[in-house]
């Protein structure tokens, strides 16, 4: 992983701060990680590769038929978009929901969404808060997307009818959302669970990457990120926990992670994994970076979930 310039970013060495430039900082890396950005940022470089392949599946995005959801129509600083695409076979109560990757949005999911349409699934691309077309200043992290979640889930059974079978699925930010879900009062027509690389939780991870990327200590900075979170947003980051959510999943869920994660590193699955009761799965893709478990075989990703779903959907 590269390290990022702590000069160029505006930081030094913590010593030579002192507690006034330490709090500066920490506002600094607060607003880097949390302050929404309304752009998708450009991806690492080991998945450029895929660059053609993707742009394909984003072409496939803007010329098949959709239509638009809203949660929360007319409270603005809480309003939620969503995409939605009919399954090629009319009148399918089939449906997947799915959740995108930090600072991304429903359309950086289009392989995902192709994918599941073409196993005739209608499909569902929230924006997540501070996302795309949705409100919001600050990512949440899943946290309060979770809550969204729940709703978007109702919303299906609400239009697509009680009949509905609903699988939620997220990648890496998302997986985590999808992770945090799980413990959530879900309608019955919620049949699956999918998560691919979703961090345990975000005290460890933002204390990973600020040791991983910045070389900062986290016992200094993240208190410090965690008070600003607690003022702008109202909740703590110890609130934000997978493997607490988890614990009260009651759906079979698939646990998905590449072998060679650095964002996410592969023990956080293996803890999200044994926090979560039975049934559930793991899939741990041999040379797999962050969120490149797809895209190194599109073909047995897709085989691997619809075994899962095989197993488990009587």
């Amino acid at each position: 992983m590269k390290r990022k310039n702590l000069i160029g970013f505006g930081l030094v060495a913590p010593l030579a701060l002192g507690i006034t430039g330490i709090t500066a900082a920490s506002a600094r890396l607060y607003d880097y990680a949390f302050r929404r950005v309304d752009y998708v940022p450009e991806t690492s470089a080991d998945k450029q590769k895929y660059a053609d392949e993707y742009y394909n599946y984003v072409n496939w995005f803007h010329n098949i038929p959709t239509h638009h959801w809203t949660l929360h129509a007319d409270d603005l600083e809480n309003r939620v978009e969503a995409t939605f695409i009919p399954a090629a076979k009319l009148d399918s109560k089939k449906t997947v929901i799915i959740a995108h990757g930090y600072k991304g949005n429903g359309e950086t999911m289009s392989n995902y969404a192709k994918m599941f349409y073409d196993m005739g699934y209608n499909v569902l691309l929230p924006d997540d808060r501070a996302h795309g077309r949705s409100s919001g200043d600050y990512i949440n992290f899943g946290w309060i997307d979770r809550l969204d979640f729940v709703d978007w889930a109702n919303s299906v059974v609400s239009r697509i009818g009680a009949d509905s079978q609903i699988i939620m699925f997220g990648v890496s930010m998302g997986g985590a959302t999808i992770q945090m879900t799980s413990g959530e009062n879900l309608p019955p027509q919620v049949k699956l669970m999918i998560s691919d690389c979703g961090y345990s939780s975000l005290r460890d991870e933002l204390s990973y990457l600020l040791k991983e990327q910045f070389n900062l200590p986290s016992k200094i900075f993240v208190p410090l990120i965690n008070a600003i979170n607690h003022h702008r947003m109202g909740f703590s980051i110890d609130d934000v926990s997978s493997i607490r959510q988890l614990r009260k999943n009651t759906r079979p869920f698939l646990f998905i992670h590449g072998e060679k994660d650095i964002y996410v590193p592969t023990y956080m699955v293996d803890e999200s994994f044994e926090a979560c009761p039975d049934p559930k799965e793991i899939w741990i893709v041999p040379n797999a970076s962050h969120a490149e478990s797809f895209w190194i075989n599109p073909q047995a990703y897709q085989t691997k979930i619809q075994q899962f779903i095989d197993k488990y959907s009587k």
